[in-house]
């Protein structure tokens, strides 16, 4: 990732943010991605999970290539035997051949990178690395839903939404094929851990998403 702090910074950080955390996290992904995330993965796709910190959701995915982008020490640490991770800068020309991937990934992770050109920079590189038709998807905190509470968290650089990110998406030569600006409750690593059957339920039933969703959800189509 782009990033203010060194990586030994970013190993302090989360693992301070994510104390405790690793084992509910692990259960409210594997539900994640076998009940809603795999509908846009092949069995014989490559993968990127970009800023994937801890390894959650690359480690539960089922691919035939998994790969993860992140500076933080703890990633290698956390990575299946499955997943081969690339410790750079996402917005610096990624160690990846031209269209050798199917999926990128992302989830809470642009609104850490330091500017807006580090974002299109990530994203150009993205599109660089997918195969025609290759999906980018994105999700991440909606600041129209969290003015105050989005900044609760002092590494939050880019304030963005569904259409923002459509936006730049669209510039960097993607086709925005699914915008959602209410998918997922904010955040996991706050608050009460609720039964990862609720999330089950949860995803089954969108009309709550209105009520209860402060995350986007996007994925945008390379051109």
């Amino acid at each position: 990732m782009s990033s203010s702090l060194s990586p030994s910074e970013l190993q302090k950080l989360y693992a301070k943010r994510f104390e405790g955390k690793s084992v509910y996290r692990n259960q409210v992904w594997r539900v994640l991605v076998s009940e809603y995330f795999s509908q846009w993965i092949s069995p014989k796709a490559a993968v990127l999970d970009l800023g994937c910190g801890h390894c959650e959701f690359i480690n539960q995915v089922s691919a035939a290539k998994c790969y993860g982008m992140d500076l933080n020490p703890d990633t290698l640490l956390n990575a299946a035997p499955h997943v081969q991770i690339l410790s750079q800068n996402c917005a610096e020309p990624w160690s990846l051949p031209d269209e050798s991937l199917d999926v990128v990934f992302t989830s809470n992770f642009f609104e850490h990178l330091l500017t807006k050109q580090d974002l299109r920079n990530t994203l150009l590189q993205a599109h660089r690395c997918l195969k025609p038709g290759g999906k980018l998807i994105a999700l991440g905190p909606n600041i129209r839903y969290l003015p105050g509470e989005y900044w609760d968290f002092y590494d939050h650089y880019l304030a963005l939404t569904e259409l923002s990110l459509a936006e730049v998406l669209t510039e960097c030569a993607f086709e925005p094929s699914v915008q959602i600006p209410r998918f997922l409750p904010y955040t996991m690593s706050q608050g009460v851990e609720k039964p990862v059957w609720m999330l089950s339920l949860y995803l089954k039933c969108p009309f709550l998403w209105r009520f209860f969703g402060k995350q986007f959800l996007v994925v945008g189509i390379k051109r």
